[in-house]
């Protein structure tokens, strides 16, 4: 008698869970349509322990959660008015933990001087365990995490080793996908040009 108790109660929560989904759905429908569900300002409320209602699932891959803006996903080179932020200084190579980037730095064709600038860059996303450090360490804010999640590929050599061509993003991809951040880059770069207009 008691363990059919616990069955009924059990099934009871799992069944109010069930009607809330709907009730919850619909609630969100008529406040903004079914694209509500999933905005960033309502994903907070659906998500949350205290004030979601129902079964929170998305139907993956018709239906897809914005990517929080600090998600990290694969590194991406930085190019500023068609010229690469990076100055294959090699931080990035010698603080990666799995030592998937690979760098040759150019070199000026007439005097054979090395030259501010990566000739080869090459990173190997299938070993990459995207924990940031070529970003956090590359002193010329050349190197920045992406948003790309989905990556399956049949040739790991052809999809997954990123060249130089590939590697390179625009300034404004940084910005739509990093918006906090590339401001507070923006910032730093207008007070420093205060700063030398003062001297």
């Amino acid at each position: 008698m008691y363990a059919s108790l616990h069955l009924v109660k059990s099934l009871g929560i799992t069944f109010r869970r069930f009607v809330e989904t709907y009730v919850d759905d619909l609630r969100w429908f008529f406040k903004g349509g079914f694209g509500a569900r999933y905005r960033p300002d309502t994903l907070p409320i659906r998500q949350s322990p205290t004030k979601s209602r129902g079964i929170f699932t998305v139907q993956y891959p018709a239906e897809r959660l914005p990517l929080p803006e600090r998600f990290r996903g694969f590194p991406f080179l930085i190019e500023e008015e068609g010229k690469l932020r990076c100055t294959a200084c090699g931080t990035c190579a010698r603080v990666c933990p799995p030592q998937c980037i690979w760098i040759v730095r150019a070199s000026d064709p007439e005097t054979g001087k090395p030259l501010r600038e990566p000739a080869e860059f090459y990173i190997d996303i299938s070993i990459c365990m995207q924990c940031g450090f070529c970003a956090e360490f590359c002193p010329f804010d050349a190197i920045k995490m992406g948003h790309e999640i989905e990556i399956a590929a049949f040739d790991r050599e052809k999809d997954l080793l990123l060249d130089l061509e590939r590697l390179r993003k625009p300034l404004s991809y940084h910005a739509q996908i990093h918006p906090t951040e590339y401001a507070a880059e923006q910032e730093k770069k207008q007070a420093r040009a205060a700063a030398r207009a003062r001297k």
